[in-house]
């Protein structure tokens, strides 16, 4: 209780997200690492300008040089919402039919193919046309923003869940296009707010609907009472936002004090059945002041008495609690006081609803009063207390026998503490046979502590008064009646009887601690276990049985056990290993492999679903799913139990990790292996073929021709061996590249010098390629290696001749650019095929038709290899003014002389 305050690690991560996830100035693109960003402009009605301010914000991150994208922008006919698209690309829209009727909406898949760095989405709370993938338009948003993709989108504050019953009492008007809070929660808002007299003169000037639409409107949701309630709700939704980011900032940060700029709830919650009463109390309460509320339940060692009914009526007072737009926490402590006192320190609240329920005297001595404790012992916290109704007559009965053999106690353990009693009796009568001994009353204590510390405080309690009867009958004169005479005798019976209470007492406390302990250290030493059988597990089909067994044993479910195979989940393991999952079933299990959030039933995604399925992640990415369910209708897992199958599907996807690393790792072995053998290779068939073929064009160049046919054959057969040896020679190079064996000096070159060079070497290549050079005499000097420089430009001009049209020229460009030089090798050939820009530099890579030109792959990945090796960059593109490719070579401001390199 007195440690200082440490950093929240799951606040510290909302609030990097948040900072990180902005569009404009972002150094990640889409998917790059992380998860999009969500803004939302928030509006208290329709009209009020959301639209047109989004489009306002996308214009200026367009022209900030930010990839905006519209996804679908509902214009509603006006004009100024249409013209405020120009410019935008926009997404066609997916057609849907549905009854005959064909239906737009937005269409993920071409959003996700796409990929811009931000798409525009409006009307959030859209419910989406039967046969979408999604029920709802936020739920494709999500899927966007798990792509990287950043999303800005529109609101009304009507359309809040959490808001649906307080809207609809003072318009009359129940709107059925809702979104959870959460969607909200996670996004960052911006207000765009209208007075209400501003939005009644545009709906008369029909800028928000057609003239006979806004009449109607005015007459009904659009009055100046209804606009301004909105109004007020939206202003209070954007400043709980507000809070909530300072509250994580403030945990993050470990920083103290309750830092109230408004209200926080917290709702202590039980098994108790009027505990609902209490968490629609904390909704309406929160809703008045505009206020975020969480519902807490402490969990103590009565917990362990719970039968299924009160662990059910638990769970589903905690499900509502979520439904509502609350947070839920169940924390485990030794006494509720302890519990809520810490809770109420990390939540920073400032307001605390506790509920009292008729208790019996005895039930007040037994665990206190919480309302009386709190009241006295928490500071800068208001409490509120709600009465309770009481339990209906049939719940109370079924309590009552729930309760008989375990808080009343059971036969068995009245019947051996009565045992015990009159054993210490008969060990009494034979001592006190030795002599007038008077501390005979203390061996009553034993039966007493074994009593309570065995069987409970109940039990303890009826030991103690038998002991003290026993004491008084058998050993206070006159003995063998309950008659004291001897008024000191009195006062050894009522503090044995008071001694025998508090033992009992302290006794029962410790026996509910070691339950509470016991039961704590049998799920950590299941999940220890758990942990240890996974650990020497190698193959993914042994460690999904070993999952479903254990998920199947500690929560009494059925499971399966699911992982991607050729584009589809195939289930590799069930308990019982006889399930099977219909169509349903298995998209559930595909959206949420896909989405890495749980979908099914207990999920707010396909709830139809028999299953609920959880992804398995590890390492920020999805290894498989595992599904779970019950028998009866209810939620396959109680809200108590998540923690627990959270922590089995961690333990699993590590394990998962890790055989994908380890099967990763092997093939890594290999394909290292196999460089090795191929770069040994290329290097021994390169130098032994070097020798023997300068022999040759030194043979062939010493050959005087007898006549012009034999001239002929002698040229065709040295440009046979010239290439030949360019051959050798890039295999070679290959090899120096790929073993990192390339050493080099740097030096100033010309530009002008060193194209000149290059082509001289290959002028027999070009005799039917001439070459266009556009180099400007006043270009700044260039720092390369000469050597790896002069291959470059000989392999990109062999290139240009070889894929260019025959006679065509070849141009050889050099150009100053914004703090770069770029040096530009263009043919008028028919360029490159589509999507083959990086691929062509990848070593033998071959695109369409190079087979023809007796291409080897190497040419232009020895380019690249030189490049790099030089700290150069090199690219490949079509020519924008003439078919035919273009390669660059770029040279940073670092690669430059401007002035005399002498």
């Amino acid at each position: 209780m007195n440690e200082p305050p440490r950093p929240d690690p799951d606040a510290l991560l909302r609030t990097l997200a948040l900072g990180n996830g902005t569009t404009d100035g972002a150094d990640k693109g889409p998917g790059e690492g992380r998860r999009g960003r969500l803004k939302v402009f928030l509006g208290a009605a329709p009209g009020v300008g959301k639209t047109c301010e989004m489009l306002d914000d996308a214009v200026a991150l367009r022209q900030s040089g930010i990839d905006v994208v519209i996804g679908l922008v509902e214009t509603h006919g006006r004009m100024d919402t249409v013209a405020r698209t120009a410019g935008f690309e926009m997404i066609p829209r997916k057609m849907i039919v549905h009854h005959g009727r064909h239906l737009e909406e937005l269409d993920i898949d071409a959003v996700l193919a796409r990929r811009p760095a931000l798409v525009l989405v409006d009307e959030l709370a859209h419910t989406n046309a039967p046969g979408s993938r999604h029920d709802k338009r936020y739920q494709d948003v999500e899927e966007i923003l798990d792509a990287g993709i950043d999303v800005h989108s529109t609101l009304n504050i009507q359309h809040l869940e959490s808001l649906n019953d307080v809207v609809a009492s003072f318009t009359r008007v129940r709107v059925r296009e809702t979104l959870p809070d959460r969607v909200l929660e996670q996004a960052e808002i911006e207000i765009v707010d209208l007075p209400p007299d501003e939005l009644i003169e545009r709906l008369r000037d029909g800028k928000v609907y057609v003239p006979e639409e806004a009449s109607r409107a005015l007459a009904h949701f659009f009055s100046k009472s209804n606009l301004s309630a909105l109004r007020e709700l939206a202003l209070r939704r954007a400043a709980q936002a507000i809070d909530a980011q300072m509250l994580d900032h403030v945990r993050a940060h470990a920083l103290a004090g309750k830092w109230a700029a408004g209200e926080r709830l917290v709702v202590a919650v039980s098994e108790h059945p009027g505990a609902i009463q209490l968490v629609r109390a904390a909704k309406r309460m929160a809703d008045a002041l505009g206020a975020p509320w969480s519902a807490v339940h402490v969990e103590t060692a009565r917990d362990l008495a719970y039968s299924d009914a009160e662990a059910r009526q638990l769970a589903g007072t905690l499900e509502l609690a979520q439904h509502l737009g609350g947070q839920t926490a169940a924390i485990p402590a030794e006494t509720v006081y302890d519990g809520l006192v810490t809770f109420l320190d990390e939540a920073r609240a400032t307001q605390l609803i506790l509920g009292k329920a008729p208790r019996s005297r005895w039930h007040e001595w037994r665990h206190g009063s919480v309302v009386d404790y709190m009241v006295r012992n928490s500071s800068n916290v208001a409490i509120q207390v709600l009465a309770l109704e009481e339990e209906p007559p049939l719940a109370r009965q079924a309590s009552a026998q729930r309760i008989g053999p375990n808080r009343w106690g059971s036969p068995t353990g009245y019947a051996v503490s009565l045992v015990l009693v009159a054993l210490v009796t008969m060990v009494g009568h034979s001592i006190a046979g030795l002599g007038n001994i008077t501390n005979i009353a203390l061996l009553y204590l034993l039966p007493v502590l074994v009593a309570a510390t065995r069987f409970g405080l109940r039990t303890g309690l009826v030991t103690g008064l038998a002991s003290s009867l026993a004491y008084n009958f058998f050993f206070i004169p006159p003995l063998y009646t309950f008659t004291i005479s001897d008024p000191q005798n009195l006062i050894t019976v009522m503090v044995l009887l008071g001694i025998a209470v508090l033992v009992s007492q302290m006794a029962s406390r410790v026996r509910d601690h070691a339950l509470l302990a016991r039961l704590s250290a049998a799920q950590n030493s299941a999940l220890a276990g758990f942990a240890r059988q996974v650990t020497g597990i190698a193959d993914e089909t042994e460690l999904g049985q070993v999952l479903c067994a254990e998920v199947a044993r500690l929560l009494d479910v059925r499971a399966v056990f699911m992982l991607p195979e050729e584009a589809a989940l195939v289930v590799r393991a069930a308990n019982p290993p006889d399930d099977r999952l219909e169509t349903l079933d298995r998209a559930a299990a595909r959206w949420a492999y896909d989405n890495d959030r749980r979908a099914g039933r207990g999920s707010d995604t396909l709830t139809a679903c028999e299953w609920m399925f959880s992804p398995i992640s590890a390492g920020g990415r999805v290894l498989g799913v595992l599904g779970v369910a019950r028998e009866d209708t209810g939620a396959p897992v109680r809200t108590d139990q998540m923690p627990l199958l959270s922590s089995l599907l961690d333990q699993a996807g590590l394990a998962l990790e890790r055989i994908a690393l380890e099967t990763e790792m092997t093939s890594v072995a290999k394909l290292r292996e196999q460089d090795r053998l191929r770069t040994a290779l290329l290097s021994s068939v390169s130098h032994d073929l070097r020798t023997p073929l300068t022999a040759i064009i030194g043979n062939l160049a010493a050959i005087a021709p007898a006549d012009a046919t034999q001239a002929e054959q002698l040229g065709s057969a040295r440009a046979e061996a010239d290439r030949l040896r360019r051959f050798v020679a890039n295999l070679l190079d290959m090899a120096r590249i790929e073993a990192g064996a390339l050493t080099g000096t740097h030096e100033p070159v010309d530009l002008a010098d060193a194209i000149t060079g290059a082509v001289h070497d290959l002028r027999g290549q070009l005799v039917r390629h001439p070459i266009r050079m556009e180099v400007s005499p006043d270009l700044p000097f260039v720092v390369v290696d000469p050597q790896l420089f002069h291959q470059c430009l000989i392999n990109l001009i062999d290139n240009a001749a070889k894929y260019g049209n025959p006679d065509s020229p070849i141009t050889i460009a050099a150009r100053r650019e914004p703090g770069a030089l770029a040096l530009m090798v263009m043919d008028e050939g028919p360029g490159l095929p589509p999507g083959s820009e990086d691929r062509i530099f990848e070593t033998f890579a071959r695109i369409e038709g190079s087979d023809r030109k007796g291409g080897t792959g190497l040419g232009l990945a020895i380019v690249r290899g030189f490049c790099m090796a030089m700290g150069l960059r090199i690219s490949a593109a079509n020519r924008a003014d003439h078919p035919g490719a273009c390669f660059t070579i770029r040279f940073d401001e670092a690669h430059l002389i401007t002035g005399d390199p002498q």
